[in-house]
């Protein structure tokens, strides 16, 4: 897939990925390290950005969106804390790489894109990688999917002025939702929003870049 240009061994560079971008600033769950050598991110970038694919920043997938640095994919996954069976709702599809680390923890996943050409893209690569435990939707991705809740846990990448309420209401007793948070657009802080004994609890566990969260209850 990479074209006439010289050979890319994508395994090495996943691993160096892991080993350099995860595993050297603090990530340690085998699970989530696991799928991260696993998923072949080169496809999900278009093919002139392959040989980015495995670098330490964000990509580019157009529309304004970004497939997010690998070690905050897999910090966020690891924040979620994913179990096999998890029902998990995913606002902002994007490329869907994300969308795949979490179907490869075994989560059964409904993700929401407001984009529709990339709405368009992810529905034929991840049926081509046979994703098979991934609903999406095409939405306002703040008003989340009503219709499958309650959700065991809520990854938001994209982050919005506040938590949006509606997401919120359709986490579950027990759940927990990772989301960025700012006032002001592009810098943000990332919560950990859980939901304990009827409680909703919000912790604040850095700082984070994110594109913006739009939609009624966004920007």
């Amino acid at each position: 897939m990479n074209g006439s240009g010289p050979k890319i061994d994508f395994k090495r560079n996943r691993e160096r990925m892991v080993r350099e971008q995860i595993e050297a600033r603090g990530v340690s769950d085998t699970a989530v390290l696991r799928v991260m050598r696993k998923v072949p991110r080169h496809l999900f970038v278009e093919e002139a950005l392959i040989p980015q694919a495995y670098e330490d920043h964000p990509v580019p997938i157009g529309h304004g969106q970004t497939i997010s640095q690998p070690y905050v994919v897999a910090w966020m996954t690891e924040l979620l804390g994913v179990e096999k069976g998890c029902k998990v709702l995913e606002i902002g599809t994007g490329s869907g790489y994300q969308t795949a680390v979490l179907a490869e923890l075994g989560a059964e996943v409904y993700s929401v894109e407001r984009v529709r050409p990339l709405w368009e893209q992810v529905r034929k690569r991840l049926a081509e990688l046979r994703y098979h435990r991934v609903h999406l939707k095409l939405d306002d991705g703040t008003l989340g999917w009503p219709e499958e809740a309650p959700f065991d846990r809520i990854l938001v990448t994209a982050g919005g002025p506040k938590i949006p309420s509606p997401l919120v209401a359709q986490l579950g007793e027990g759940g927990r939702m990772i989301i960025p948070v700012g006032a002001s657009k592009r810098s943000q802080s990332l919560f950990v929003v859980r939901r304990e004994n009827g409680r909703v609890i919000v912790r604040d566990v850095g700082g984070v870049q994110f594109v913006d969260l739009v939609g009624a209850h966004g920007w």
